[in-house]
């Protein structure tokens, strides 16, 4: 997967839009002002659902396929 600025900080905001993460501006002198996200107790139960969902998915593929996880 390769991820764009472009596509990357709107998926950004729309993630702090529906509480997911939470973003913090940092100011350092001489530096640009830089934004720091970090996954909500929210987002973690959400992370934590589709993790399992995935791995039911590849689960279930791999029996499909004969094939083993690398």
């Amino acid at each position: 997967m390769r991820f764009h600025v472009t596509t990357l900080y709107p998926l950004l905001y729309r993630l702090e839009e529906r509480k997911l993460v939470q973003g913090r501006w940092v100011e350092k002198a001489n530096q640009r002002r830089r934004r720091y996200y970090s996954l909500t107790a929210e987002g973690r139960k959400v992370l934590a659902r589709q993790r399992r969902n995935w791995q039911g998915f590849v689960e279930a593929m791999s029996r499909v396929m004969g094939v083993e996880n690398a």
